[in-house]
Formats: C-alpha cells, structure tokens, sequence
C-alpha cells in the first residue's frame, strides 16, 4: 500500500456521513479502506432509516471494503491475547495490519495500543 491509503474506522465513517469538513478535508483524494465489520456495524444498526442505509452504501461504494482472510485472523488473535479491546475493534486494527496503512479513529482505546499505526481524530 501506498501512503495515500488509510482505513476507516466505523465512527470516521459517521463522522463524514453527518457533515465534517475537517475530517472531509483530511481524507480528500486518498485511497480509503474499510473493514467488512464496519460495513456489518454501519448497516446493521437496529435504526438504520432506508435514506441512512442508502447514504452509507452510497459512500461504502466508493470505499475498498476488506473482508477476513487467515492473515487477519491470525493478528485479530494476537490483539484478543495481548490487549484489552472488542472483537470488532480487534479486526478493524488486524485489517490495518494487514494492509500496512493507518487506521484512523476516535476511539481512545484504540488509539492508545502503541504497536499500531492509528491516527487519532478528535471530533471539536
């Protein structure tokens, strides 16, 4: 991969869908990655209006979206062993991994493993 390449985490994606300029503007004409669990997340919310669900796969579509193989799995193991986090987040840093890109996130726990290469956006 390239250094123009970056996967997004489920809570980037929200922030994008509800209007942030900032993080638009961060992620303008790069490559982006997503997580098939992330897809799974965004589409499978129990309130998803039909517009919502049209909007996220109208932007899904223009993503690359990356489904689990046994590297993956193999790294979302080690994650479960060595830190504290969900399984999905888990798999979302094991896709990043697998990859070699950054994952970009607002979630504090994630980005506080160190061995990992995360971007930390703070929504203002």
């Amino acid at each position: 991969m390239n250094g123009n390449s970056i996967l997004l985490d489920t809570n980037i994606i929200l922030y994008l869908l509800s209007g942030d300029k900032v993080l638009s503007n961060l992620l303008f004409n790069r490559k982006l990655y997503v997580s098939f669990v992330t897809q799974l997340e965004l589409l499978g919310y129990q309130g998803i209006t039909m517009e919502d669900q049209n909007r996220i796969e109208e932007f899904l579509d223009k993503c690359i979206i990356i489904d689990i193989n046994n590297q993956i799995k193999g790294e979302v193991i080690r994650l479960k062993r060595i830190e504290k986090i969900k399984l999905p987040d888990s798999i979302i840093l094991g896709t990043s991994k697998y990859l070699g890109i950054p994952v970009i996130t607002s979630d504090k726990g994630i980005s506080k493993i160190e061995t990992m290469d995360v971007i930390y956006y703070e929504k203002d």
